[in-house]
């Protein structure tokens, strides 16, 4: 299939299913965008007109079909301090910054960084932000009337029994049309998505950020920039390989890292705020039938209909009707199977997951979480590496000679070990390092070569490095001092 044909399959291959769950996700985009909007001190018009132009510029250009990208929390409060000390033009023209820097980690093809995120981190993960949707809804549901309860427990009820009736609308949907339909014919007094806040009554315009193009700006925009850019990009990959693993298809990185930065520029330029891809909104799709990109395109389509159009109605929506589909979400997000893993799991995989969940729910930031478990996971490997290194020794007939043998891989973590095998006060006139099922990899492990060969030499023993294989020779080759005149007396000196 070339790459014309599964484009247009990507767009055309699910028209019915995309079309029905992008309405979906628009419904559930509005309370969110707006809320976001108030978390980061601007007009909730900011952040409706940028999770429109998000969604409907990363479904062209994005490398993940079937994924929503909006205005999300965790692009908003990073732009808190922004705004409340330069105001709303700064914001757009970080949104624009953030999105070129974007663009840049696509075309340096940084996206191929996630290699490096294991399983683990990547359950932590899914849990802490099922966790973190739950919790989002919580103010919702404290000190509310009994009323709300009662909605959304029949919210809940249909969106998981409807499907037995029929699968061909997504039940979330008719969740949204049933208790909304009931809400209004009988004038119950509840909490609306028009309690959220104004909604915009225009469609947005072009507009470039008043603001001084000079060093100065740049540098008080630069520091925001750089941390939307990183996190939204964090957030926006993590997602892409969940819904990788959930609809068993793959998906192109480094295009989705230039997807997102052209969406931040271009919401920069309509009044909007910066935002990334949404794992919740994205389940909300993926369960709802959405597959391809006109699901994303049709969510950003119908939001701005929606709040433009057909305000008045989408006002009168109950929030218990949204907060059951959040539930859901929430619920369908969290591996549960991670929690009977526990015991089967080694320790090490299950801590790492554990501490990513535990602070990504502490700081409520998926960048700390998440570098907190890829940091883990590298010393835990290190260990692991470590562990299955050896050194070994035989000495020759005469006494004269005796053959170190190293095993394994020498790096930063391993030359403790390496190092303490030796015997450096053992009266010898011949010393061979056998490293031929070794590898050096790093400046520490040949620094600690250095000092072996050098200490040995200073007890008068000849030594001889034996079995380099060609990366290891090139890396001592290079860094190695114990062949340079002076290095001897340079280590008697100490």
């Amino acid at each position: 299939m070339n790459a014309l044909t599964l484009y247009r399959q990507q767009w055309f291959g699910n028209v019915r299913g995309d079309v029905l769950a992008g309405l979906v996700v628009a419904l559930a985009l509005i309370p969110e965008a707006i809320a976001f909007s108030i978390i980061a001190g601007v007009d909730p018009k900011v952040g409706l007109y940028a999770s429109f132009c998000i969604a409907v510029v990363v479904a062209i250009t994005g490398g993940r079909p079937g994924m929503i990208s909006a205005a999300t929390a965790a692009t908003a409060v990073l732009m808190v301090t922004l705004v409340r000390e330069h105001g709303l033009q700064y914001l757009m023209a970080a949104s624009i910054l953030a999105g070129v820097l974007q663009v840049g980690a696509g075309v340096l093809k940084l996206g191929r960084a996630m290699r490096f995120v294991s399983r683990s981190v990547m359950t932590g993960f899914v849990n802490a932000l099922a966790i973190l949707i739950f919790m989002a809804q919580l103010p919702e549901l404290i000190d509310v009337p009994s009323l709300t309860y009662v909605f959304v427990a029949a919210g809940l009820a249909i969106i998981y029994l409807f499907p037995y009736v029929t699968k061909a609308v997504p039940s979330p949907l008719i969740c949204i049309l049933v208790l909304t339909t009931i809400s209004i014919t009988m004038g119950l007094d509840l909490r609306t998505v028009g309690d959220m806040g104004e909604l915009p009554s225009t469609f947005p315009v072009f507009l470039i950020p008043d603001i001084p193009f000079n060093l100065e700006t740049l540098q008080i925009i630069l520091p925001y920039s750089a941390g939307v850019a990183a996190v939204g990009l964090l957030e926006s990959l993590m997602t892409a390989s969940i819904i990788d693993d959930l609809t068993d298809t793959p998906s192109d990185k480094n295009r989705e890292c230039i997807g997102q930065g052209c969406g931040n520029i271009a919401t920069g330029f309509i009044g909007g705020m910066a935002g990334c891809a949404m794992i919740g909104q994205s389940m909300i799709n993926v369960k709802s039938g959405g597959r391809g990109r006109l699901s994303t395109f049709c969510a950003g389509i119908f939001l701005l209909f929606m709040i433009v159009i057909l305000g008045d109605w989408v006002r009168q929506i109950p929030m218990a009707a949204l907060v059951a589909i959040m539930i859901m979400v929430s619920v369908g997000t969290f591996s549960w199977s991670s929690i009977k893993n526990l015991k089967d799991h080694p320790r090490s995989s299950s801590a790492v997951m554990l501490v990513t969940v535990a602070c990504v729910v502490t700081t409520h930031n998926l960048a700390i979480g998440v570098l907190a478990g890829v940091l883990l996971s590298g010393i835990f490997f290190a260990a692991k590496i470590a562990q299955i290194f050896r050194v070994t020794s035989e000495v020759s007939g005469d006494g004269q000679e005796r053959v170190y043998k190293v095993q394994g891989q020498l790096f930063f973590a391993s030359v403790e070990d390496f190092t303490a095998a030796f015997d450096f006060k053992e009266v010898l006139e011949r010393v061979v390092i056998d490293v031929s099922h070794a590898h050096i990899w790093d400046i520490s492990s040949v620094a600690a070569l250095d000092m072996v060969v050098l200490k040995f030499r200073r007890e008068g023993a000849e030594v001889e490095i034996r079995g380099l294989n060609a990366a290891s020779e090139t890396i001592v080759d290079k860094l190695a001092i114990h062949d340079k005149p002076g290095a001897l007396e340079n280590l008697m000196g100490h």
